[in-house]
């Protein structure tokens, strides 16, 4: 059997027990990161949990009771929820504000990066560069916890985070805004230099693993890549984006 157990137990503190407790604080507005459900739950409380958590994009993972009972908490009844430490935006909300301030948008998108070391390395470039949001889906990214805030150096507290349930639907609203949107690709054919990055633009870096997923990489505007002297199998994540980024504030000026 699979081993659940994790070296990094969330503080009790940070957890939100049981299913009455978990809805009423989606109700009231709480940001919550992950909320786990036992899969073998029957409760009157699940439709209105699973509504809610999709109204507001916060990912409900069914798992075996095992899971829940290696976070050390009793009476769950079957549910828990993580508080997030990250107070998500709406993606069109800090669009509108962008463009209110009169600001040329620059926003960067996560797909499928799980090391949260990379993720913290990503937000302080992403913050020192000028981002106005980084965009993340709502599962199958690294949790933005303690551990990932500590590794930003606090930069995950001041860079506004959108968390989307389809990131299909996050660029095709970045469209519909006129913001061009670049995916980073190794074997892509259009160096950076040669991109204009001097409008409306977002970055989608994928994990250095699979990339960028095909359906996504399909209607994003460019494919772009970093020029390398030597031939290697990819750049780490975080040191491309870096690489990206700083070539659009050099453009920006």
């Amino acid at each position: 059997m699979k081993n659940f157990r994790s070296p990094q137990r969330p503080k009790k503190s940070s957890l939100i027990v049981g299913a009455a407790a978990i809805i009423d604080a989606l109700q009231h507005g709480k940001a919550l990161d992950k909320i786990y459900v036992d899969a073998k739950l029957v409760s009157s409380d699940l439709s209105m949990l699973r509504k809610l958590a999709t109204e507001l994009a916060v990912p409900l993972n069914y798992v075996p009771l095992q899971k829940l009972n290696t976070f050390n908490v009793e009476g769950h009844g079957g549910c828990i929820a993580q508080i997030a430490k990250v107070q998500y935006q709406n993606l069109q909300d800090i669009i509108s504000f962008v463009v209110e301030q009169g600001q040329t948008p620059l926003f960067l998108i996560l797909d499928g990066i799980t090391d949260i070391r990379n993720i913290g390395g990503i937000a302080r470039t992403a913050w020192c560069c000028g981002v106005n949001a980084i965009i993340i889906p709502d599962k199958g990214v690294g949790a933005l916890n303690e551990d990932a805030i500590l590794t930003s150096a606090g930069a995950l507290e001041k860079i506004p985070v959108c968390r989307v349930n389809s990131l299909m639907k996050a660029v095709d609203e970045l469209h519909l805004n006129g913001i061009t949107v670049f995916a980073s690709e190794m074997t892509a054919s259009k160096n950076i230099a040669d991109c204009d990055f001097s409008g409306p633009a977002a970055i989608v870096m994928g994990s250095e693993e699979k990339g960028v997923y095909p359906a996504l990489l399909k209607i994003c505007d460019e494919r772009i890549s970093i020029p390398m002297k030597n031939n290697f199998e990819s750049l780490n994540v975080s040191v491309a984006t870096g690489m990206i980024l700083y070539e659009v504030m050099k453009q920006r000026g």
